[in-house]
């Protein structure tokens, strides 16, 4: 198996790269290859731009989707997005590593799936969903919260997992992916920084990484959201009432 993580953090003593960590050494103890994007060590550009186009399809105004479409086309994709393709391309397991920022991922992560995710290339108006690129491929969120397990829910302070999560869920969907239940690390104090300070936190999060280690050993055995396949919609796009599906409502640690 190859297995290719995505770690969204910019401090490198947080408990994401903890968990991103562990994740590297379990993944490779269990026989796979294993690589790793660290976007913000890397200075990934996550804004997409005219700059990154060195072979514009049109000069005097740019369309992202047209560009990327016209890039993959003629060989022109932007170098760190081209490097981020490949380790995409060569993986079974797809890790996302990230902390939960203002009820979403941070833009970091959402500005690599706008240009890395590249039109004309790896989707185009039917190579999407249940047909999409990655069809065959496993995808898992790893995400850490400050806010307490206990705070999180439908309609609850910290909001509902689920829905923060279902644009990246749906996402991946969209791409091919077999999207794997979440894994949830709630309660990391000071947004994951240090965590060594506090011996309880310390213990609990202890835990929390040998928890991970358990779900990424036994990852075969991993539960799987649903989603909406071509087969479920009309010609409009609209759910037929025989087919109506939704993703679960998993948030397990």
């Amino acid at each position: 198996m190859q297995a290719h993580i995505v770690h969204v953090h910019p401090e490198p003593a947080s408990f994401n790269a903890a968990l991103t960590q562990r994740a590297r050494t379990i993944l490779k103890a269990t026989g796979a290859a294993v690589t790793v994007s660290d976007l913000y060590a890397s200075r990934f550009d996550p804004v997409e731009a005219a700059e990154h186009y060195r072979n514009r399809s049109d000069p005097a105004a740019f369309s992202a989707l047209a560009e990327q479409r016209h890039a993959w086309q003629t060989d022109t994709v932007p170098i760190d997005v081209a490097r981020e393709i490949e380790a995409l391309s060569k993986a079974d397991l797809l890790v996302i590593q990230f902390p939960l920022w203002w009820h979403g991922p941070p833009a970091m992560l959402k500005g690599w799936f706008d240009r890395v995710f590249m039109n004309g290339g790896l989707y185009t108006s039917r190579k999407r969903y249940d047909a999409g690129h990655f069809r065959g491929r496993r995808a898992i969120l790893s995400i850490t919260t400050g806010a307490p397990e206990a705070a999180f829910g439908p309609g609850a302070r910290g909001g509902d997992p689920e829905t923060m999560l279902w644009p990246l869920h749906y996402s991946l969907h969209y791409m091919g992916f077999t999207v794997l239940a979440p894994f949830w690390t709630f309660g990391v104090q000071g947004h994951g920084y240090v965590y060594e300070q506090d011996d309880s936190l310390s213990t609990r999060l202890t835990t929390q990484l040998d928890r991970w280690q358990h779900r990424l050993e036994t990852i075969g055995r991993a539960p799987t959201l649903a989603f909406p396949a071509w087969e479920d919609w009309d010609r409009q796009g609209q759910p037929l009432e025989s087919t109506r599906v939704r993703a679960p409502s998993v948030a397990q640690s």
